[in-house]
């Protein structure tokens, strides 16, 4: 039976239309433009806009998700733009993954249960080879605010599930940090992401 947390996800990524649209994330865009291409692992990425575009620009992606439909939607999409992904179905202890596999991992939105996430963000470490970097955009603890004035701005509503920087620099302790900042940005992603919020944006390379 499924969980109430994957139901939810697969009643969001069943429908037509993509959640958050087909358009990469623009930190990720911006970060990837700075980076040489090689492995990259996308943590729970949804419908794919982010790891096809990886794919797009050269990298060797992998990505994971508990979502069923998600991963069809990414695959379509992937089609579309005739490139390949690596997309697994399942929880993340369960994947495979091998120790200092990647040469990157993008965290982007990945908002996972407060109860599972320190020791999943301690996995995408250990799958991190020495000197591979984390792209991370989430939303941060003063979100709440955001989404009460604006709902459509997305993202979860309990505060367990948002993020701070001290929980950021205690999950990924041993690392060279290039930017570690809480700010606000305006979201167009989608019908999933619109408006005004408050995020953690984190990029720093594994010692």
């Amino acid at each position: 039976m499924e969980s109430e947390w994957l139901k939810m996800w697969n009643t969001k990524f069943g429908q037509t239309d993509y959640a958050y649209g087909t358009q990469p994330n623009e930190y990720l865009k911006e970060k990837l433009n700075e980076l040489k291409t090689g492995s990259i692992l996308f943590a729970a990425e949804g419908e794919g806009r982010n790891a096809v575009y990886a794919a797009q620009k050269g990298w060797k992606v992998y990505a994971f998700d508990i979502s069923e439909q998600g991963q069809q939607k990414a695959l379509k999409l992937a089609n579309k733009k005739q490139v390949s992904i690596d997309y697994k179905i399942g929880e993340l202890p369960n994947l495979g993954y091998q120790s200092e596999q990647f040469d990157a991992i993008a965290l982007i939105y990945s908002h996972f249960p407060p109860d599972i996430r320190p020791s999943y963000h301690k996995l995408l470490h250990d799958s991190l080879k020495k000197g591979g970097v984390i792209i991370f955009e989430g939303f941060s603890k003063a979100h709440l605010a955001y989404k009460k004035e604006n709902p459509k701005v997305g993202g979860p509503g309990n505060l367990d599930s948002l993020f701070s920087i001290e929980e950021l620099q205690r999950d990924f302790a041993d690392y060279e940090i290039m930017e570690l900042q809480q700010t606000t940005v305006e979201l167009n992603e989608g019908e999933g992401h619109v408006g005004t919020g408050s995020v953690i944006r984190f990029f720093a390379r594994k010692k």
